[in-house]
C-alpha cells in the first residue's frame, strides 16, 4: 500500500523539476516568447541551466524554439483543460454556476490564490460585455478584485502584510485603493462581513462581488464572484440583489468539499 507523502521535506524535493516549473511559470507570464538570456536572468539561472531546462521543455512538446526565442506550446493547455474537467470542485461547481449566470444574466466565476493573483478556475460568461476578456486560468491581482479580497481575508495578518508589501499596488482607475494601510483593512472588513465588493478599481464601468468557498476545516479555498456593469447595478443593488443568491451558490459549492 502507498505511503501518504510527506509535506514540507526539502530534502526529497527534486531541484531540477521546481526549476523547470519556475521556467513554465516564466515563459507563460511572456506569450511571445523569451530568449535563453532573458530566461536565465529572470530566474536567476546560468545561460548552461536555462538552456537545457528549455531545451527539455522543447523535446517534451510544452515549448518551441522560434529562432532565438522560447515559447510554451498549447499543450500545457490539454493538461489543464484535462485536469479541470476531471478537477472534482469545479466539476461539481459549474452548473450551479451556470443556474446563477443564468438567473442574473451576468458572468460567474471561481478563482483560487497563487502568489500575488487570483487564477480564474471555472468561469461562466455573461450575456453582456465588458472589455476585461478573462477564462480558465487567466490571472488578475489579488489587491484589486473582489475575489482576491475574499481570499486574502483568509490571510493571517503577518501573511496578509508580506502579500501587501511584494505586490505591485498602484493606480489602474482613478477609483484604485492604493494606499496598502486601507487596503489591509479593507480586506480586513471584507473578511468579518463575509464578502468583497470592488467598485469599479480595476476597470472603469465594472463592479464585482465575491464570496468565499470554504472548506471541512472552514479555511477559504476559494472564491466566487458575480461581476457586472456599473450601469446595471448600484454597489447597494448588488449586495441586496446579487449577494445573497451568490452567497447560496457557494454554499452549495461548499458540499463538495465537505465530502472530501
Amino acid at each position: 500500500m502507498d505511503q501518504p507523502l510527506s509535506e514540507g521535506r526539502p530534502s526529497e524535493a527534486v531541484g531540477s523539476l521546481q526549476r523547470g516549473l519556475a521556467v513554465m511559470e516564466t515563459l507563460a507570464a511572456h506569450p511571445g516568447g523569451l530568449t535563453l538570456t532573458e530566461t536565465a536572468g529572470a530566474l536567476g539561472l546560468t545561460r548552461a541551466g536555462a538552456r537545457r531546462l528549455l531545451l527539455t521543455l522543447a523535446a517534451s512538446g510544452y515549448a518551441l524554439q522560434d529562432g532565438r526565442r522560447f515559447r510554451l506550446t498549447p499543450r500545457l493547455l490539454t493538461v489543464a483543460r484535462s485536469w479541470l474537467q476531471d478537477a472534482g470542485p469545479w466539476a461539481h461547481a459549474e452548473p450551479i454556476m451556470r443556474e446563477l449566470a443564468g438567473r442574473l444574466q451576468e458572468a460567474c466565476s471561481a478563482a483560487a490564490l497563487s502568489g500575488g493573483d487570483v487564477v480564474y478556475v471555472a468561469r461562466v460568461p455573461g450575456r453582456r460585455i465588458v472589455s476585461v476578456a478573462l477564462a480558465v486560468g487567466s490571472r488578475l491581482p489579488a489587491w484589486c478584485t473582489s475575489m482576491g479580497r475574499v481570499l486574502l481575508a483568509d490571510l493571517s495578518p503577518e501573511a496578509l502584510a508580506a502579500h501587501l508589501a511584494a505586490a505591485d499596488i498602484r493606480p489602474l482607475t482613478p477609483k484604485s485603493l492604493t494606499d496598502r494601510a486601507a487596503l489591509a483593512a479593507e480586506i480586513r472588513r471584507c473578511g468579518a462581513q463575509g464578502y468583497a465588493l470592488v467598485d469599479e478599481e480595476l476597470e472603469l464601468g465594472l463592479r464585482s462581488i465575491a464570496a468565499p468557498i470554504r472548506d471541512r476545516a472552514g479555511r477559504t479555498a476559494a472564491a466566487l464572484n458575480v461581476s457586472t456593469q456599473a450601469s446595471r447595478f448600484t454597489p447597494a443593488e448588488m449586495e441586496a440583489e446579487i449577494l445573497p443568491p451568490l452567497r447560496a451558490a457557494a454554499r452549495r459549492i461548499e458540499a463538495y468539499f465537505a465530502l472530501e
